[in-house]
């Protein structure tokens, strides 16, 4: 039996056409991977989470390039995130307010 599935996106997503959308997301620090003290934000109950700045983005993003200042010391969320997932897809379609 074969199962059809629609709407799959076929957009393959790479370093070089990464939008980085996953870097608006609220992430929680759940375990010691070495985030920066400067990165971390306590959210109203007291949970770690990474600083977003101003313009909504994580503190830890290079505007200029897209890409993480912190890699190898991001959060396990950000590493489990895996670029071109369908989280990943389902983040770039959603519409941005700049």
């Amino acid at each position: 039996m074969t199962i059809n599935i629609k709407n799959v996106p076929i957009t393959e997503v790479s370093c070089s056409n990464c939008q980085a959308c996953c870097c608006r997301l609220e992430v929680m620090i759940i375990t010691d991977t070495g985030v920066p003290d400067e990165h971390i934000a306590i959210d109203q109950w007291g949970g770690e989470t990474m600083m977003r700045l101003d313009d909504g983005w994580c503190s830890a993003l290079d505007r200029e390039t897209l890409m993480c200042t912190i890699y190898e010391n991001r959060p396990w969320n950000c590493r489990e995130f895996e670029m071109g997932s369908y989280d990943c897809i389902n983040e770039r379609a959603v519409p941005t307010y700049s």
